[in-house]
């Protein structure tokens, strides 16, 4: 199957949805739901050669953002503007991020470390999700405007959730940079709106 589908693109959206959901819960409530969090970190270390659905997972490692994006899209108002701000602000870096192509190496680097430490230790081990956070931190961090999280300051000021934001905000990245290879651009949110609605309900279906 072509990357450029509105299958596709929709999963993609479904993935940046997911780690703003993950990025609020953490820094509203100090948790996160645990499937999600070990997909969306999981996603930094796969490639989409085997189909965008793999790099989650499969649909079920999707379900918090596909249901988020379906809120988010359902009726007149945003459903949570927090959660879309938090959104739009990774497409919007990502946009910034292709430009910087050393940042981009970086990164990379970063990440085929970071995949290397969770063999040994597990994807959601501490360690693992501080060297990511790190990596968000030095990089994509560095860009602006910088993504303000809004929480309880409780938890904002322990490094362990902090890690965990940021390596969700990673996460969100990868799925920004997967959205743009599958051909998804801004015109097409807007002016796809129904069609990406649609194909919401038969991946929530599917799931």
């Amino acid at each position: 199957m072509p990357l450029n589908t509105i299958t596709n693109q929709t999963i993609a959206l479904a993935g940046i949805a997911q780690a703003a959901a993950l990025v609020q819960q953490l820094a509203t409530t100090g948790s996160a739901d645990s499937s999600a969090l070990e997909a969306s970190i999981a996603s930094l270390f796969v490639n989409d050669e085997q189909g965008v659905e793999n790099v989650y997972g499969g649909l079920s490692g999707l379900k918090l953002g596909l249901e988020q994006l379906n809120d988010q899209m359902t009726g007149l108002k945003i459903a949570n503007p927090e959660q879309a701000r938090y959104a739009a602000s990774l497409v919007f870096l990502e946009n910034q991020l292709s430009r910087q192509p050393a940042m981009l190496k970086t990164i990379f680097t970063g990440i085929e470390r970071a995949q290397t430490q969770s063999e040994h230790f597990g994807q959601l081990h501490e360690n693992v999700l501080a060297n990511l956070g790190d990596i968000y931190h030095t990089t994509i961090s560095t860009l602006q405007p910088r993504i303000m999280v809004n929480g309880d300051q409780e938890y904002l000021s322990r490094p362990d959730i902090v890690n965990k934001i940021r390596a969700c905000l990673l996460a969100g990245i990868r799925s920004a940079i997967l959205w743009k290879q599958c051909g998804g651009t801004r015109w097409k949110f807007l002016f796809y709106r129904k069609k990406i609605q649609a194909e919401l309900q038969k991946l929530l279906q599917q799931r």
